[in-house]
């Protein structure tokens, strides 16, 4: 910016000589030197408005980096009856730009500025309720061990949750019969080849009415 000012202030002062000179071949020289100044001024405002733009990119890019992220999908975890420990096997992690949302259901960490990527784990709804305020995060030079505390004691099946397909649906608007059947094609789905079977049979002697009840001397 000095350099540009400088520059400025020389032709300002040449072209203001240059309308005294009353010889040819000083008039000459001064304009040969006014031509080059103007090369240069050129050059330099060029080059400023360049950098100035880059200032301003710098910080959108940033951002846009902020908000991209690789997805954690793949990690192992352990459990006792109190708690449940997750491990992200992930190198390079700054507690200081770790970020962590504990809620009763859900897990989300984002792990920042790794060698230029952001990472996320995150558990959209967990296979039973936690209590946050008690969980905790230890960073390791080459993983990541995630405590969650328990809200009730006890063995999980799974870390994520899993809706019960064999429980019949109770809704009071359906027909009762329909609950049951519901639940005998969950069975049906993944039930062995003896259980498909049996309740082929049941559906069978159902549609041609040997028997009232489909479950009734089936099971």
């Amino acid at each position: 910016m000095a350099d540009e000012q400088q520059l400025r202030l020389d032709l300002e002062e040449l072209r203001h000589l240059q309308c005294l000179a009353k010889r040819p071949r000083v008039a000459s020289l001064l304009a040969s030197e006014i031509r080059s100044l103007e090369a240069k001024l050129s050059a330099v405002t060029a080059a400023t408005a360049g950098a100035k733009v880059s200032a301003e990119k710098a910080p959108v890019a940033a951002a846009a980096s902020l908000n991209s992220y690789v997805t954690l999908s793949s990690f192992s975890w352990d459990q006792d009856n109190d708690k449940i420990k997750i491990y992200v096997f992930l190198e390079g992690v700054d507690p200081e730009k770790l970020e962590t949302i504990f809620k009763t259901m859900s897990v989300d960490l984002k792990f920042h500025d790794i060698q230029g990527k952001n990472y996320r784990c995150t558990i959209p709804k967990l296979n039973k309720e936690i209590v946050p305020e008690k969980c905790k995060v230890l960073v390791k030079p080459t993983k990541v061990i995630i405590t969650l505390v328990k809200a009730s004691k006890g063995n999980w099946l799974d870390l994520h949750f899993k809706e019960d397909k064999l429980k019949p649906n109770l809704d009071k608007e359906k027909d009762p019969m329909a609950g049951i059947m519901d639940l005998m094609k969950n069975m049906y789905d993944d039930g062995d080849d003896d259980m498909k079977r049996t309740i082929a049979k049941a559906w069978s002697d159902s549609r041609s009415g040997k028997s009232a009840d489909p479950l009734r001397g089936n099971f």
